[in-house]
């Protein structure tokens, strides 16, 4: 399921020169169907889009609330167009879900959105029918979301967190038993060895110490020693 989203001033929805339906300040959503969406890609699409941070909150900080937190209104616009595909110049939509399939699907996706969020926010469009969609963007802000292909693990939002800097990063390996803290320890060892490989590579660049030189260094004889041992020797050795 793919989904574009739009921060909107104002959008509308014209069918054979009338207008059936309208919104002020929100977001208006064109979604589009695929033919292995199912319940889970289609509940994955609704919590997306309804948390979705574009709005400002009360201090003027941007992308910080979600248009459930501003009670903005949602205009959604059923686009079986966003599942297309190219043969060469040639728009080809084989991967949209069939018409019969698709109205029934988009309707619980319609029903899905109210049940989350307040009924009387949720405006749509008129299936199946050739609109005049009037989108006034606000920025413009429009951003591209797309649930993940079925059968693929996904984390849960609720785990996800920013570790360093603005950027979210899934902290899915927690449930692995890989934690925050178990990261930072890695950190810490991996930055102990890079030391210490620093001062092997030292040591070797400055030579070896003058302790190990007079060590190595040949030592000179003490020949009235060695002369004095070899005739001890000699006269044990003679009769």
């Amino acid at each position: 399921m793919k989904a574009v989203v739009q921060r909107v001033t104002r959008a509308s929805v014209t069918v054979g020169g009338e207008q059936i339906s309208a919104i002020g300040r929100g977001i208006c959503v064109l979604l589009g169907i695929s033919l292995e969406d199912t319940q889970k890609e289609l509940e994955h699409m609704v919590r997306k889009i309804l948390n979705l941070r574009v709005f400002e909150d009360e201090s003027g900080k941007h992308w910080s609330k979600s248009v459930m937190d501003k009670q903005y209104e949602v205009l959604c616009i059923s686009q079986f167009t966003l599942q297309c595909v190219l043969k060469g110049n040639k728009p080809d939509f084989h991967l949209a879900m069939p018409t019969e399939q698709a109205e029934s699907f988009y309707n619980s996706f319609l029903e899905q959105l109210r049940k989350t969020y307040r009924p009387e926010l949720i405006k749509d469009g008129k299936f199946g029918t050739y609109m005049q969609v009037h989108i006034q963007n606000d920025g413009p802000v429009t951003i591209e979301l797309e649930s993940p292909a079925p059968g693929a693990a996904t984390s849960d939002p609720k785990q996800s967190s920013c570790i360093i800097g603005d950027h979210t990063h899934s902290s899915s390996a927690q449930s692995e038993g890989y934690t925050v803290e178990s990261r930072i320890r890695d950190i810490i060892q991996l930055s102990k060895l890079e030391k210490q490989q620093q001062r092997k590579e030292k040591t070797r660049a400055k030579g070896p110490s003058e302790s190990s030189k007079e060590r190595n260094a040949p030592r000179k004889e003490d020949r009235s020693a060695s002369s004095g041992a070899e005739g001890d020797v000699s006269s044990e050795r003679e009769p």
